[in-house]
């Protein structure tokens, strides 16, 4: 629960922001605590810095918390309407790559902490004929703050240009897509790590209806599978989830089988998977599939038409579903330290992703040369790192049901001979079994 907690704020304008406010308040009241000190002690002249006086010093500060609030109003309006468009274009769901930025929010930090910072030192500031001694660091810093903020409203303005490219947003979205890849379909399992061949339903002896039911409604963004085992060993039971990340559940809906202390079980389920409103790519692979995948059936629609990026996104997509389907499928458990089974979690196949793929553009992209051309690659790189002979087989049948998908559209003869041509020879390869002694392509 901490974990996702943690994740989501990390993941908003709001965390870094108040993190750096609270730095900015104690750096303006320590800095003010340091003048104060060093007033009594009959310093008054600070080397290098200028006194300036109780009005003066008022001035300099109001001119830079108004122009940096104004200049954070105006940077996030451009933000914004940089998301709105982003998100028109290429897909809602790319919002949250936007708010994730930590450029973007590093500079909301920046100005805000600074307007505070200001804010802070100003109050601290009194009439000369108070007698009370103007904090001449803490004024300097300010002015060094306002500096580095011109700085940084440079880097935003370089920075936000480089975000709305295509290029980087892809890049972005298939950074994810790989992380999630390698959490859930990793290339050296762990020892805790059950392989997806044990039979695990066996040792669950968990036939029959669940116990454990959803709360609340939401799509299960985040399992701690680690606190899930730790409670299972505990209570010397087991686990078997019955959704797994990126699942939609109703209120009532089953959550999971458990075997041991049922009331204990049912409550760390409850507590170890978190609902939310919308799925996240962290443990949910499909849904980083998907994002990419949306990037090119998008593309290719008539508003935009851009077959270019619909094969820019398919060729990302290849580096994340090469090292799916050439790996070991995605372990079906976890065990504790003592080799025993504790936890069961349904995770996505490496059929089931490259089916969701070959789907989307085959309903979408068919009209499109340059799409059809990127997919027809993206299935020939699968097949050189596919060996498992049940992934195989769903390439094989996706490039059947391409195959009569695109002699059902009718396409133009100069089009289809090299098409047909490519689908051939791509199904012969897949209909025979790959050479154990020849490494993956």
């Amino acid at each position: 629960m901490i974990a996702a907690w943690f994740t989501r704020a990390r993941e908003s304008f709001w965390f870094l922001p108040t993190v750096l406010g609270v730095v900015a308040l104690v750096a303006a009241k320590s800095l003010v605590a340091v003048d104060r000190v060093l007033a009594e002690a009959g310093v008054t002249d600070v080397p290098m810095l200028d006194t300036l006086s109780a009005a003066g010093s008022r001035a300099v500060l109001t001119a830079i918390s108004g122009s940096v609030l104004t200049v954070a109003a105006t940077s996030f309006s451009i933000t914004i309407s940089v998301m709105a468009t982003t998100s028109s274009v290429y897909g809602p769901r790319l919002v949250r790559n936007f708010m994730a930025d930590r450029a973007n929010q590093a500079v909301l930090a920046a100005f805000t902490g600074t307007f505070l910072y200001a804010l802070v030192v100003l109050g601290d500031i009194h009439p000369d004929e108070s007698g009370e001694p103007v904090p001449t660091l803490a004024i300097h810093a300010a002015i060094v703050l306002a500096v580095v903020n011109v700085a940084v409203l440079v880097f935003f303005i370089h920075h936000i240009a480089q975000s709305v490219q295509v290029t980087t947003l892809e890049q972005r979205v298939r950074q994810e897509l790989e992380t999630a890849v390698d959490t859930v379909f990793p290339a050296e399992p762990a020892d805790h790590q059950v392989p997806a061949d044990h039979p695990v339903h066996a040792v669950a002896e968990s036939a029959g209806e669940p116990q454990v039911r959803a709360r609340s409604t939401g799509y299960v963004e985040h399992v701690d599978l680690a606190a899930l085992v730790r409670r299972a060993r505990a209570c010397d039971g087991l686990i078997e989830l019955v959704v797994g990340p990126g699942d939609h559940l109703v209120e009532g809906e089953p959550l999971a089988r458990v075997r041991g202390d049922v009331d204990d079980l049912t409550e760390a389920v409850r507590s170890a998977v978190v609902l939310g409103p919308a799925r996240t790519p962290h443990q949910d692979v499909a849904f980083a599939v998907q994002d990419l995948t949306e990037m090119a059936v998008r593309a290719l629609s008539p508003g935009t038409n851009d077959p270019y990026t619909a094969a820019s996104a398919l060729d990302a997509l290849g580096t994340a579903l090469v090292r799916v389907v050439s790996r070991s499928p995605a372990p079906r458990g976890r065990a504790d330290a003592e080799g025993t089974v504790r936890l069961v979690v349904p995770w996505p196949t490496a059929e089931e992703l490259v089916r969701s793929v070959v789907t989307a553009l085959r309903t979408y992209g068919l009209g499109a040369p340059v799409a059809l051309d990127a997919l027809l690659r993206l299935l020939d790189r699968l097949e050189g790192a596919a060996r498992r002979p049940g992934v195989r087989a769903a390439l094989r049948d996706q490039v059947e049901v391409l195959r009569a998908a695109y002699l059902a559209s009718e396409p133009l003869d100069v089009d289809a001979a090299a098409v047909m041509d490519r689908l051939d020879a791509l199904r012969g390869r897949l209909t025979t079994a790959p050479d154990p002694s020849t490494p993956a392509r």
